[in-house]
């Protein structure tokens, strides 16, 4: 009879002492669930993992986690997340971040990361507000989404960020909805092993200032279509989107940005003989 073997870690084990203080009912407490869910899945230890955020409700995550950490600047979390995942190419490095982190300030970011395939996972959680200041309109808000900070709406096209994802050589892309902590969990972790860069934009409500967002709950579904491998396919297949597919709707084949890591100077004089005048 064969007895099933125990999974050597339990989601616990991937959360720190700290209790998050986002709002009662934010979409970002099932997202930490999912990724530590998901992180208990892949049996990496907590030390051999970082997790990198950069400003907003949704980067606060790595303080939540037991893993390491690093709390970057506005917008830089990739360039953060690169540069540690090329010096130090044995983590498992996650990026989290938000809509108004990743895609208006850090969008320049987006887009190289996604060119350079480094071998991370990015997670988005995108909610189509800044929550964190107070609810002005994002860059994938909705063009006509009333709010005191906006009457009437902004009146511009919202960015896609799985269009610019795939046009920009992302090596897996997909959409969650932070509701459904088996179905993110399981693209977590397809995500985590994946080679290159992958990209997850995980629906995530803010029902303090987007309490409309709660009716995602009856409006996102699964994809009529497997993901392809196929750029064209899938362009074809994410511009015709409503916005509330979810699942993986692309894995590609592109090679991963290799690294080469040269042994360090451990020796300081010869670093000072360098600089000698």
């Amino acid at each position: 009879m064969n007895v099933q073997q125990k999974p050597p870690f339990k989601a616990g084990d991937y959360k720190s002492d700290l209790t998050p203080v986002w709002c009662p009912g934010c979409g970002d407490f099932h997202v930490l669930l999912s990724v530590t869910k998901a992180l208990a899945e892949l049996g990496t230890p907590p030390e051999d993992i970082a997790v990198i955020s950069g400003i907003g409700c949704s980067s606060r995550i790595p303080a939540y986690t037991n893993c390491y950490g690093f709390h970057g600047v506005h917008g830089r979390s990739l360039a953060l997340g690169a540069g540690l995942k090329v010096a130090r190419p044995d983590l498992t490095v996650m990026v989290m971040s938000g809509d108004g982190d990743g895609f208006s300030i850090g969008g320049n970011h987006f887009l190289h990361a996604c060119r350079r395939n480094v071998d991370m996972t990015y997670i988005v959680m995108d909610n189509r507000v800044y929550g964190m200041t107070k609810g002005q309109p994002s860059p994938t808000t909705e063009p006509d989404w009333d709010s005191a900070l906006s009457p009437g709406g902004t009146g511009l096209s919202p960015f896609h960020p799985l269009v610019i994802a795939l046009a920009s050589g992302a090596n897996f892309v997909a959409r969650e909805f932070s509701g459904d902590i088996k179905g993110t969990t399981r693209t977590i972790i397809e995500a985590v092993r994946h080679p290159g860069f992958s990209f997850v934009e995980i629906l995530s409500p803010c029902v303090t200032f987007r309490p409309d967002e709660r009716a995602w709950k009856t409006q996102t579904h699964p994809a009529a279509v497997d993901a392809t491998d196929d750029p064209a396919r899938a362009a074809r297949r994410i511009m015709t989107d409503d916005g509330f597919n979810v699942g993986v709707l692309y894995r590609g084949k592109r090679k991963a940005y290799e690294t080469h890591v040269e042994d360090s100077v451990a020796d300081l004089t010869i670093l000072e003989e360098e600089f000698a005048v």
